[in-house]
């Protein structure tokens, strides 16, 4: 996939959900409505079911179409164009949905139950 683990992923996004979540109130109102953008463009980019690996993938290609989508959606706002945060919430609220993910972490096919 790349080089960096996945593990290594979860944790740079799960920052981000805890930054956002800190964030003060009216600035945490605008990121979530960027991170609700980029989720659905998620789903739109991954499809139906999705694997963690592809999820990785898709962020390791760049993000810059996320800040064009935080643009758009908050032209006037760019105290909530923070992309660490934004992007990193997005998809650790989204790599919840990968058909191998649960209990907080990846499940491989070969492991035991």
């Amino acid at each position: 996939m790349s080089s960096i683990p996945f593990d290594q992923l979860v944790v740079l996004w799960d920052d981000g959900e805890r930054r956002l979540r800190t964030a003060a109130p009216r600035e945490r109102r605008l990121m979530e409505q960027i991170v609700d953008v980029i989720v659905l463009e998620l789903r739109r980019r991954l499809g139906g079911p999705f694997q963690t690996e592809q999820l990785a993938a898709l962020y390791l290609e760049g993000t810059d179409w996320c800040f064009d989508l935080a643009t758009q959606v908050m032209p006037g706002s760019p105290e909530a164009w923070d992309m660490p945060t934004v992007v990193g919430s997005a998809f650790t609220r989204y790599v919840r949905r990968a058909t191998d993910f649960g209990g907080g972490r990846r499940r491989l096919e070969d492991q035991d139950a």
